[in-house]
């Protein structure tokens, strides 16, 4: 049987089988038992082993976290015959018994005399050696085109990167000039007017969003105010916002009613309109003498009004429609007087929404609670006191909407 374990090595397959005995009879056995290390990579290479009985690992990195198990060696099979040919060379990996081995031991003295008697194998080992050399150029040429097969997705995927960083930087600058233009159709300034102030803050929950407002003079003695939120958020809502806000003002700067107003915007929408979006507004008209605010509410959040004494009211409302839903829209339609001191707040849903970290939202009691301390307060103070308390009780939660306010104050 031993003998026949060497006939299957191809250095010695050439032997006449009375040599392969006395080889047999000569070579050290060797037993080892389970997690016994052979030799480790690194050591000197000086012997040839065959496996009698059971299987040993041969391993990369052994006893390493990373280790490698790289081939199991069973019984007839060998090993380290380029440590027979080669003097001098070191093992390239590790070898460790996985249960009880027999093992038969050659080492280069013992192969040295036998070719000595049979020269012929001198050509075994030529044999041996081209067959080493193809099978490691072949591996080798099998590991190039593996690498550069590796190199090459990895050139693909960052190419594929770099493009995907290109168009987002593309789109950063687009929404950045987005921004910068949606910005621009905000008033710069709020009108300045003998017994009135008024103030505003929009809060973006996105780099552009679906919110507007505006104030401005419609002639010596009338104020235009206006808010308004788009049912979405993002460029859509930014691109809709600007046609809204610009038909609003086409409108408005013809002496019409808010409610006319109102009328033919909707009618200009619907009729322009090809998506499913819509935009709740409130337009209204202070007459300075009169002290009347008369406006038309469109779906919009009904206005609070904070009296001098600290008392906020929600001023009475009956239904009203969006603008960009239906060719006829039904609108809430009124007209109040401001008292002296009493300070007008106009808002979007945003701010009602909005919640805390648990989830709770902010609410209309919130509001409501918040505004009868700013008694006292200019109406962009209002404002800014409003949104800091909004943000505190955010508390770094994510934003889901646009936040707008706009407040006037009557001395």
């Amino acid at each position: 049987m031993t003998v026949n374990l060497l006939a299957k090595i191809p250095l010695f397959s050439d032997l006449p089988v009375e040599e392969l005995d006395r080889l047999v009879a000569a070579l050290d056995v060797k037993e080892m038992q389970a997690g016994e290390i052979l030799f480790r990579e690194g050591d000197p290479g000086e012997h040839l082993y065959v496996v009698v009985d059971g299987e040993l690992d041969v391993l990369m990195g052994e006893g390493k976290p990373d280790e490698l198990l790289l081939n199991v060696l069973r019984s007839g099979e060998y090993l380290g015959e380029m440590s027979l040919i080669v003097p001098g060379g070191h093992r390239t990996a590790s070898v460790r018994a996985r249960g009880p081995v027999v093992l038969l031991s050659m080492s280069r003295t013992q192969f040295m005399d036998i070719t000595k008697r049979y020269p012929a194998l001198s050509s075994s080992m030529m044999r041996v050696l081209s067959q080493r050399l193809d099978a490691t150029n072949t591996q080798t040429f099998h590991n190039l085109t593996e690498k550069n097969r590796q190199l090459q997705i990895a050139y693909d995927e960052l190419k594929a990167a770099q493009a995907q960083l290109i168009e987002k930087e593309r789109l950063e600058r687009e929404l950045q000039v987005a921004a910068e233009i949606q910005i621009s159709i905000l008033p710069d300034s709020l009108p300045k007017v003998k017994g009135y102030d008024f103030g505003a803050r929009i809060l973006p929950a996105r780099q552009v969003g679906g919110d507007f407002y505006d104030v401005f003079e419609l002639d010596g003695n009338r104020i235009g105010v206006l808010i308004g939120d788009v049912a979405d958020k993002g460029v859509p809502s930014a691109l809709f916002m600007a046609r809204a806000h610009a038909l609003i003002m086409a409108e408005a700067d013809i002496g019409l009613t808010p409610g006319e107003v109102m009328g033919l915007v909707n009618r200009h929408v619907t009729r322009l309109q090809k998506s499913t979006q819509f935009v709740t507004v409130l337009y209204g008209i202070l007459d300075r003498r009169a002290r009347e605010f008369t406006y038309a509410r469109a779906g919009h959040e009904p206005p609070l009004v904070l009296s001098a004494d600290g008392n906020v009211e929600r001023i009475p409302y009956s239904p009203g429609m969006a603008i960009g839903l239906w060719d006829a829209i039904t609108l809430d339609e009124r007209t109040i007087t401001l008292p002296s001191g009493s300070t007008l707040l106009l808002f979007t849903d945003g701010m009602t929404d909005c919640r805390d970290p648990n989830g709770e939202a902010f609410g209309l009691e919130r509001i409501k609670q918040t505004l009868c301390r700013f008694t006292n307060l200019t109406a962009q103070q209002v404002c800014d006191e409003l949104l800091d308390t909004l943000k505190h009780y955010q508390n770094g939660s994510k934003q889901d909407d646009d936040v707008t306010l706009v407040a006037m104050h009557v001395e």
